[in-house]
């Protein structure tokens, strides 16, 4: 018997013993796992047969390919295939895993690396570009799309064109109610998303001009991201002023429309304070990368 033969031999007998154990022990049962993990301990299981003669009309059929479908290891049967993200087989002589779907490659996550993991082949879409769908949304890229196509057959969604859907800005983080004593420094908040990219303005309830930050202990500042088309601004107020509490607005715009999202300031003074019993709330400082950042601009 040839070595091939004795090694397959010998794995067939530890999943048998394995799955006798898992059966006879209920309450040490194997964990579930996700489809193509079962898939690869069948692919063992059968490794000691060869492939038959195709029959595609025996083949089961895939449902729920998110990813689409690609054939067995032995060419025969149509499978579903791997998503982003998933394990995969790095090369064509294993067969436990299973192969990436369309617009997908295995390779290996190097990010692990810096960890000191062992790295893992995952599925990865071959582009970054994003996409506008036929049903007016914007796609990160062709697998989430793919995705979406595949789960929503009867939607007919095809890819309008390259590049984001034009859309009015979308409030991703909004700013948040804030309180604090006089002489403390407070921040606001804004993430925003749209395309093209929109521009983030800051107003107080009751005033009518802008706050650019003429005034000296008010300052604006503003940066592209943290993703593609998105954009986050910030109201930094330092030493505050009884006189700043109000309410105070983000205004996203661009071409298409425009979107505001509101936010409180509550200014206490010392004795106030003492009073209600409270702390003193931990401010959330911008950090050196975003002040360093070469799109960083300020008003």
């Amino acid at each position: 018997m040839s070595s091939a033969a004795n090694s397959t031999l010998s794995q067939l007998v530890f999943l048998l013993l394995v799955l006798n154990w898992a059966l006879t022990c209920p309450s040490w049962a194997l964990p579930s796992a996700p489809d193509y993990l079962q898939r690869g301990w069948q692919r063992l299981l059968e490794e000691g047969e060869s492939c038959s003669d195709c029959s595609p009309e025996e083949c089961p059929t895939p449902r729920g390919c998110l990813a689409g479908m690609v054939r067995d290891p032995c060419d025969c049967c149509w499978e579903c295939a791997n998503l982003e993200g998933q394990i995969c087989d790095l090369d064509n002589t294993n067969h436990f895993y299973g192969k990436c779907g369309d617009h997908l490659e295995c390779k290996l996550d190097t990010g692990d690396l810096r960890y000191g993991e062992v790295p893992e082949p995952q599925c990865t879409c071959l582009s970054s570009q994003a996409l506008c769908g036929s049903d007016g949304k914007t796609y990160a890229q062709i697998c989430k799309f793919q995705e979406v196509f595949h789960a929503h057959p009867e939607a007919n969604l095809t890819v309008a064109h390259e590049g984001p859907c034009e859309s009015e800005p979308q409030i991703l983080s909004p700013p948040y109610d804030v309180w604090n004593v006089t002489g403390q420094d407070v921040i606001f908040g804004c993430e925003v998303f749209a395309y093209p990219m929109a521009t983030i303005e800051w107003r107080k309830d009751g005033a009518e001009i802008l706050l650019l930050g003429d005034d000296p202990h008010i300052s604006v500042q503003f940066r592209g991201g943290p993703q593609k088309y998105e954009v986050t601004g910030w109201l930094q107020i330092q030493g505050v002023r009884v006189t700043d509490e109000g309410t105070y607005r983000c205004f996203a715009r661009n071409r298409v429309g425009e979107v505001a999202a509101l936010a409180s300031l509550t200014v206490l003074t010392p004795d106030q304070l003492n009073m209600t019993g409270l702390s003193l709330p931990k401010l959330r400082p911008v950090t050196e990368d975003e002040a360093a950042s070469e799109e960083l601009d300020y008003y």
